[in-house]
């Protein structure tokens, strides 16, 4: 039973540092590309990305971070993760207009590692 706690531990480390990591490419996109169009099927939008290109940056360096904390076994850095997972989850959707793949990615790791660390019950 512990090596099974300690493997989901682990993949949500992992996990972590990768969410943040596309998180990060994807505020550094925003920062680099401020302007992007948007196009829809009636309308083409010109939105300014740099204050979300930011926000991405900052949210992923938190998870990035996380990550490396959790594998020390450190309940405040799965409760950090957490949160940020959930931060990032929220701020991945609103994203998505602007980068879909991105954003369905995102979400989806964010989901993994918010169920990684919260399913295997006792702490390590």
């Amino acid at each position: 039973m512990r090596a099974a706690i300690v493997g989901w531990a682990s993949l949500a480390g992992i996990l972590m540092i990768i969410g943040g990591s596309f998180a990060m490419l994807a505020g550094l996109a925003g920062i680099i590309n401020p302007d992007s169009f948007v196009v829809t099927m009636d309308r083409i939008f010109r939105l300014s990305t740099t204050s979300w290109g930011w926000w991405h940056l900052i949210v992923g360096a938190v998870v990035f971070l996380s990550g490396f904390g959790v594998f020390t076994g450190n309940v405040f850095s799965r409760t950090v993760g957490v949160i940020a997972a959930g931060v990032s989850m929220i701020s991945a959707f609103v994203w998505m207009p602007i980068y879909p793949i991105w954003g369905i990615l995102i979400i989806a790791i964010d989901f993994a590692i918010i169920w990684a660390l919260t399913a295997p019950g006792p702490e390590i």
